[in-house]
């Protein structure tokens, strides 16, 4: 049966206790500690005395590569829940089109994308303050760069990861040709086994529901997950279930309705800030 995790509940459950509610600084600096182009990261973070033990979350920008509108959606919510946001910017010009941002560059001789991970958090910690990892969250096409980025890369220091509202996904389904399944991509069935026992928390505005927006994609495969973004979701977290309880495999994620939220950034990082203040590392713990 399909688990549905209401985010007040998970709230109820782990409550943050004290907040590291405060001032915050913002801005912008360059990342280019890594193998691919140089990129704007901008960052909403809390003052340098109150930096050591704020979450670190990483935000994953959507189709309109505009990390700065993201960053700042991020602000009153930094403030808020005491919490550092770094939102990279995978520019049109370094990374043009799906192949290169949503889909990573699997498959491609352009930058390999989901590799910038774990040398961003290393430029985030030189910044000051300490921090044991790292959360994922992405909106929209930031939301297929984080659950395909989980397949592909290590990410050692992950803590959780939350893509809200992606427009489709890749499933576990080694039969299915990329990037809608596995076919033709260097994931294995341990890879796959790896994937569903990772923790990710998968976000789901209940109002995301609009059958004829512009920029969903309306292909044959994926309009077989379902006729819009709500019902995508849903079709992905049941593929990914059958196929754990199939295989024997850990499973790890949980999928969460969010309430009178439609296709906006905003409105989910709200949802993601309350459960990330809400001590992600005990949500793995949900049966």
């Amino acid at each position: 049966m399909l688990r549905r995790l209401a985010a007040f509940l998970l709230i109820a459950i782990f409550p943050a206790g004290p907040a590291l509610a405060g001032d915050v600084r913002t801005g912008s600096f360059v990342f280019s500690a890594w193998s691919g182009p140089a990129m704007n990261v901008f960052f909403v973070e809390p003052l340098p005395d109150a930096m050591d033990g704020a979450p670190v979350v990483i935000v994953l920008h959507g189709v309109n590569r505009n990390a700065d509108d993201y960053a700042a959606n991020w602000v009153t919510l930094a403030r808020e829940y005491g919490l550092r946001i770094y939102a990279p910017e995978f520019s049109v010009d370094s990374f043009p089109g799906a192949a290169l941002y949503n889909l990573g560059g699997i498959g491609t001789d352009g930058p390999y994308a989901y590799s910038a991970i774990e040398p961003l958090f290393d430029a985030i910690m030189q910044r000051g303050g300490e921090a044991e990892g790292y959360v994922l969250f992405g909106h929209s096409a930031g939301a297929q760069f984080v659950h395909r980025a989980l397949l592909f890369e290590d990410l050692p220091r992950l803590n959780t990861a939350y893509p809200a509202n992606a427009g489709w996904y890749t499933l576990p389904d080694a039969g299915t040709p990329w990037p809608y399944g596995l076919q033709g991509t260097p994931a294995d069935q341990s890879d796959v086994r790896r994937w569903l026992g990772r923790p990710m928390v998968l976000l789901l505005g209940d109002q995301d529901t609009d059958a004829e927006d512009v920029n969903l994609r309306r292909t044959p495969e994926a309009m077989v997950q379902g006729p819009h973004r709500y019902a995508r979701g849903e079709y992905f977290f049941a593929v990914a279930q059958a196929q754990a309880n199939q295989s024997g495999a850990p499973f790890s994620w949980h999928i969460v309705s969010v309430p009178g939220i439609a296709h906006d950034n905003a409105g989910m990082a709200e949802a993601a800030a309350a459960l990330i203040a809400a001590q992600p590392d005990r949500i793995r713990a949900v049966p």
